[in-house]
């Protein structure tokens, strides 16, 4: 099995990027927001231990599927310990499927992000961030609280790419991904 991690800062493009890397290779996409949103709409707020719970059950039922592999998109603060303890327990989770681990880093400037914060396919799928004042007020936050952009050799993952899409379509940084890690 594969589990590609894609990960980045708030608007970067993880969901987008992630659905181009579905629909040329045979992974299936978890996004982050596929948990959060249900989650939002039956308890009425942000219930991050029920999301957990979920994204839990998912990878567990999906590692032991014998599906080709998964795409799952986060965004990693790498000044909290406790998303480095999270990430280790996902790949725990998957690897005695014999699992190979692909991280790919996505980033660009907030200004770019920003604008893309208010993209149609952005608040289609994501209920939450369709309130573009506060979602641009969170992405900003997050920026603020929170290192979301890796320091050069930090990330632990053996097949590892940084992209810098700021200029680059979703599609073409899928392509690049698949034949980076021919998926």
């Amino acid at each position: 099995m594969k589990f590609v991690l894609i990960i980045g800062s708030g608007a970067v493009g993880k969901m987008t990027v992630g659905q181009e890397l579905m629909k040329i290779t045979d992974l299936r996409l978890f996004h982050n927001h596929m948990t959060i949103e249900p989650v939002i709409d039956i308890m009425g707020y942000f219930d991050g231990p029920l999301i957990l719970e979920l994204r839990e059950s998912i990878f567990r039922r999906f590692a032991a599927s014998g599906q080709y592999g998964m795409i799952f998109t986060y965004m990693w603060a790498f000044d909290m310990q406790s998303d480095w303890d999270y990430i280790e327990h996902v790949k725990s989770i998957f690897a005695p499927y014999d699992t190979e681990f692909y991280c790919v880093e996505l980033v660009a400037p907030q200004e770019i992000r920003l604008e893309r914060n208010k993209t149609e396919n952005r608040l289609k799928n994501k209920a939450s961030k369709r309130d573009t004042a506060i979602s641009e007020m969170r992405l900003k936050m997050e920026d603020d609280a929170c290192r979301l952009v890796s320091n050069p050799g930090e990330v632990p993952f053996e097949n590892y790419l940084r992209i810098d899409n700021s200029s680059m379509s979703a599609a073409d940084a899928a392509q690049l991904i698949k034949n980076t890690f021919h998926l």
